[in-house]
């Protein structure tokens, strides 16, 4: 990581800087030159899922109406707590806890059906391998805990491909589970009082780094199949690959996590819901080697024949860097479908991209019915990139004629300042990118002659600086940007 400016007081500074005071004031100019943005319903050529009146997703409570987290419910109170020296555990960070954690949750399953159960982690340095969660669960890490991802790889089982992906997303067979694992659960959450997970991802990345890696890296944390999720709370530091990886899942709740990882540390991504739906992100921090938020639905013909898309997810006040990646990214693995999605009130900086959309042939699916809104970025390289050219297939089986078919995506209050590259938008021949919406966008910094650069794309704009390029330059007569 560069330096430890990265670390916990990095987090105080750039919340603080700049000022919310002149961003608001920034917005606010923007604002003037053209009215909100109320995105109606599209009819799209496709039939495959139900498109809502609106795009506007619903997950606010009453009580916390700048909260979508209310998806998961009341916090549980479980009946039956202990810890984890109640099952041998060691916290000096030498000796491995794997068995402690595996014993304590045999131990714990059987309270599932009995008012669930509450594994508390104390004070220390708990190294362990790979351990299953159980359902109507709360993993919690008591301030100054620490989980360390152990070492030994051997630690890290090798488990079955998803069957969205066909085989492991870097290498062909299977994967390693994650550290943290869990399937078919409901009501599971991880949190505490900011305690902290360590992949200890350095080995995992010195064999992707050295190509001598055997199979696909494992996630610091994966829920599958499963529902009421809430992950809260805590830092997470040095996953092997991506980070948070719910898939398969329905009511996921992140909310106030930090996630750190080198930025050159490859496939760092931080929360990657796939094939989810009902899921709400907000109020964390990110740094890492790749995309602090990514949202999948599978690879390919084995994401079309699943047919599992990700749906009604809210990713809000999220803030971060990744200087190779995007603060959000959807796709490039899309093949089930990505649909009804909002990202508000984003900071990024230092960045490769601020929002990418990223698909190819063969990748089939839909993306459709996409809001992105108030969004601030500073020093970001390209702040808006809707891009084919994945060019990555699962193995030679896929096919060329399954053209993704992207419509309705409404993006508006953008600032970007010192921006480097004009937005890039490059649909796919024979299937373009329809249905894009501008509005209050401004990118500044650029150079006099830099250009939007779009290829097979249409929509409009309103109120957009610098000029976008002719094929969505039909500012008032189209309704997609009324």
């Amino acid at each position: 990581m560069e330096s430890e400016k990265s670390n916990y007081g990095a987090i105080m500074v750039y919340f603080t800087k700049p000022s919310w005071a002149f961003l608001v004031l920034l917005f606010t100019v923007i604002a003037i030159l053209g009215l909100q943005i109320s995105p109606k319903a599209i009819i799209l050529p496709f039939p495959l899922f139900p498109v809502p009146g609106s795009s506007e997703l619903n997950f606010e409570s009453d009580f916390d109406p700048g909260s979508c987290a209310a998806i998961f419910g009341e916090l549980p109170e479980r009946k039956h707590v202990m810890s984890l020296k109640d099952f041998g555990g060691v916290g000096d960070g030498k000796t491995s806890n794997t068995a402690a954690f595996r014993k304590a949750l045999d131990y714990m399953q059987r309270f599932s059906e009995k008012g669930g159960a509450q594994l508390n982690v104390p004070q220390g340095k708990w190294l362990t391998g790979s351990f299953n969660l159980t359902s109507n669960f709360t993993l919690f890490l008591e301030q100054g805990a620490v989980i360390l991802g152990s070492q030994d790889s051997e630690e890290w089982p090798i488990v079955e491909p998803l069957p969205s992906y066909g085989r492991g997303r870097e290498r062909l067979g299977g994967r390693h589970i994650s550290l943290i694992h869990g399937d078919g659960l409901t009501n599971v959450v991880i949190t505490g009082n900011n305690g902290t997970i360590d992949g200890q991802g350095q080995i995992w990345w010195e064999l992707w780094w050295n190509r001598t890696l055997n199979h696909t890296r494992g996630h610091l944390v994966e829920l599958m199949n499963s529902n009421n999720i809430l992950i809260s709370n805590l830092t997470f530091r040095n996953s092997p690959f991506w980070t948070i990886h719910p898939v398969y899942c329905s009511n996921v709740v992140v909310k106030g996590m930090t996630i750190l990882a080198p930025l050159n540390a490859p496939n760092t991504d931080g929360i990657d819901p796939d094939s989810s739906t009902n899921v709400c992100i907000e109020d964390c921090y990110i740094e890492s080697g790749d995309d602090l938020v990514a949202i999948k639905s599978g690879w390919d013909q084995y994401g079309i024949k699943m047919a599992r898309p990700s749906s009604n997810i809210k990713v809000r006040r999220i803030s971060g860097t990744t200087p190779t990646c995007s603060g959000v990214g959807i796709g490039s693995e899309m093949s089930g479908g990505i649909f009804n999605v909002t990202i508000e009130d984003m900071h990024v900086w230092n960045s490769a991209a601020g929002v990418r959309i990223k698909t190819d042939k063969g990748r089939g699916g839909y993306i459709a019915n996409i809001t992105i809104r108030n969004i601030m970025m500073e020093r970001v390289k390209i702040p808006i990139r809707l891009s084919r050219g994945s060019n990555d297939h699962p193995d030679d089986r896929w096919d060329p004629k399954a053209i993704p078919k992207i419509r309705g995506i409404f993006i508006s209050n953008i600032v970007s300042l010192n921006s480097t590259k004009a937005p890039v938008l490059a649909g796919i021949r024979g299937a373009s990118f329809e249905g894009l919406c501008f509005k209050n966008v401004t990118l500044l910094g650029l150079s006099p002659d830099a250009a939007w650069h779009c290829e097979f794309v249409s929509g409009c704009t309103n109120a957009v600086f610098p000029l976008p390029c002719p094929h969505l330059q039909i500012n008032g007569s189209s309704t997609c940007c009324s």
